[in-house]
């Protein structure tokens, strides 16, 4: 199924995104994994990519310049989601598409290392639909 590319979507949690929308999911140099599951074939096999993950671990940005963990894949995922916004992965940077409930542009733009391309308006995102 998921190497024939018969996925339209997959939702992955992630270590780190880079501002060109790479991923790195599976391993933290240093650290014992027991393995790195599915994560490649699902990246690489699914039609649209999701990450949902939180903003920051340890008070470091997870949305990062570059990668340091090893990428789960060479292919940009196609959304970002964490508790402070929603990105996509663009020439440049990420757009930032949708802000979290209660939180500034610039609260963002402060905890994110990532390069941050917004519009001049930034929507708060609607739970209530």
């Amino acid at each position: 199924m998921i190497r024939g590319g018969h996925l339209d979507l997959t939702i992955l949690g992630g270590l780190q995104v880079d501002e060109r929308g790479y991923l790195a999911n599976w391993s933290i140099p240093g650290k014992l994994i027991p393995g790195m599951g599915g994560a490649m074939d699902l990246v690489t096999g699914a039609r649209m990519v999701i990450v949902a993950m939180t903003h920051s671990a340890n008070g470091t940005s997870k949305l990062v310049r570059r990668c340091c963990f090893p990428l789960t894949a060479e292919r940009r995922v196609d959304l970002i989601v964490t508790e402070l916004g929603v990105f996509r992965p663009v020439d440049g940077g990420l757009h930032l598409l949708e802000r979290g409930c209660g939180v500034s542009v610039q609260k963002v733009q402060d905890e994110t290392e990532a390069t941050i391309i917004r519009d001049r308006d930034v929507p708060e995102i609607d739970i209530t639909a």
